[in-house]
């Protein structure tokens, strides 16, 4: 397991990461606090959380460890972080694509992947803010928690543990490129069901069929039928 350090307050783990990576075994180096100030989410959205009683985590892999193309990466670690949770909630927990996580229909994490280079190394900078105890959402109709989705309190300093040393193990243990599209589609959210999509300001009907190895989603459209889309072409209404 790679070492885990703990900042009282950052602005943004995804940027004070650098920091710790300053020896050249800072292969599966994390960060992580329970007061982020500047969160950022996927393609500039913030990412607001209440202090104390969540969790800003960043872990540094080296992108020599993993012969994925970037896409089937991002696909493997949604995979592992929605795999931890299930194990631990005992639910069904979902990714919608293209990396966030719900439970019974409440976005609990936002995951951001950038790839950055520090001292001459090439390193996925996986950032995941896991919502655990906030129990009040006011702005944000959508988003929710292990608190208000289970009912269960978890104790931060052990779950941080448990999901350091779990994404370790998975992430030093990366399976075919095949076996990731498969679990990634076997627990995408609203597969194959019908929903509403927002396309150019306008309204549809589609049906999610799979998302492929480019990192595109393919939906079945009611006027426009079988198309792929690249995350932000695409809003799933939900």
């Amino acid at each position: 397991m790679g070492q885990l350090f703990y900042l009282k307050e950052c602005s943004s783990t995804n940027d004070e990461i650098s920091k710790f990576l300053l020896y050249g075994n800072s292969d599966f180096t994390a960060l992580h606090t329970f007061n982020q100030t500047k969160g950022r989410g996927q393609y500039g959205n913030t990412w607001a959380s209440t202090a104390g009683k969540n969790v800003a985590y960043t872990l540094a892999v080296k992108a020599q460890s993993s012969l994925l193309p970037d896409f089937i990466f991002n696909y493997y670690t949604a995979v592992v972080i929605r795999d931890f949770l299930a194990n631990l909630t005992d639910n069904d927990v979902k990714i919608k694509w293209p990396n966030d996580i719900i439970l019974r229909n409440k976005k609990i994490v936002g995951i951001l992947i950038e790839k950055k280079k520090f001292n001459q190394d090439n390193y996925f900078i996986i950032g995941a803010g896991f919502n655990v105890l906030q129990d009040h959402f006011d702005e944000i109709s959508h988003a929710g928690s292990l608190l208000t989705q289970t009912g269960q309190v978890y104790d931060l300093d052990d779950f941080v543990l448990n999901l350091h040393e779990y994404l370790c193990e998975k992430l030093k243990n990366i399976p075919s490129e095949k076996e990731i599209i498969n679990q990634f589609n076997g627990n995408l959210f609203r597969k194959d069901e019908i929903s509403v999509f927002e396309i150019e300001k306008e309204r549809q009907n589609g049906i999610i069929r799979n998302a492929d190895e480019k990192g595109e989603l393919w939906i079945e459209l009611e006027r426009d039928g079988l198309k792929p889309f690249y995350h932000k072409e695409i809003k799933l209404l939900y």
